[in-house]
């Protein structure tokens, strides 16, 4: 199947169809990790009262969107990671640090850097280590499509929690099932392990095992290629040195959620 055939199944499915009637439950998305911001940031450090400049990942152990990041940094060469409790965060790092006081942010070449999906891209780019991202162009309008409807697919997830129908998260793991049989050199969403499967690990990490406790709802039954997917995901070092208990996880998120 070409990439233009592709792209037109996904266009004219229920799932593309219903992604835009979705409410945006924004404050309970962003809740995964408390709030984060919602555009890239830049911030010169040189006021920061430091011998030399560190490259240093500022990270939350229990944050989703921190993990990406974590993964990314993972498969590259090694960045000192510094944890931020994020229900105690320091003052200084807001102070001298990263302004929006957010998780994750990249202190590297004196800028600091925030956003989960642009730091996997800068991580990919500016550090020695296997490539993550495609080349072909193609391939890389694929890969930005997927990038592009991770959040779609949380907010999908929370939509479902929030009410009795499991319609739209059915509409959303089909979604996903759909997009890993684009390719069959491997079984991640580009064939080979990327920055695709990195953006969604940490919320299937999470939303697997919470549905199946609140929901009693399984999203790989009927999903063969999905389950592949999770089973092979799991066998990356990068992704399972950053993995939390199940159980953990769905406890923070109900809790978040307010959920019974």
């Amino acid at each position: 199947m070409t990439s233009s055939s592709y792209a037109n199944l996904l266009s004219t499915s229920p799932f593309h169809k219903v992604a835009h009637k979705l409410p945006s439950y924004s404050l309970p998305l962003q809740a995964l990790c408390l709030r984060r911001s919602t555009r890239p940031f830049s911030n010169k450090t040189s006021a920061v009262p430091k011998a030399a400049i560190a490259t240093e990942l500022y990270t939350s152990y229990i944050c989703p969107y921190a993990q990406r990041v974590w993964i990314a940094r993972n498969s590259k060469e090694k960045i000192k990671l510094v944890p931020i409790d994020l229900e105690d965060r320091p003052s200084w790092y807001k102070e001298k640090v990263y302004p929006p006081n957010k998780v994750p942010s990249l202190e590297h070449d004196n800028e600091v850097r925030g956003e989960s999906l642009d730091l996997m891209k800068y991580i990919d780019s500016s550090f020695e280590g296997p490539a993550l991202y495609p080349n072909d162009p193609a391939m890389r309008e694929f890969a930005e499509e997927l990038l592009s409807y991770s959040d779609t697919f949380n907010r999908a997830v929370l939509f479902s929690l929030k009410g009795e129908s499991l319609n739209e998260i059915s509409l959303a793991v089909n979604y996903l099932e759909t997009a890993l049989s684009k390719f069959s050199d491997g079984p991640f969403f580009l064939g080979q392990f990327s920055l695709v499967d990195i953006a969604y690990a940490p919320f299937v990490e999470r939303f697997h095992p919470l549905l199946l406790e609140v929901k009693n709802y399984d999203i790989t039954t009927g999903r063969p290629t999905l389950r592949s997917w999770i089973e092979n995901v799991n066998k990356i070092e990068a992704y399972k040195q950053t993995k939390r208990d199940p159980q953990e996880l769905v406890a923070v998120l109900k809790k978040r959620f307010s959920i019974k």
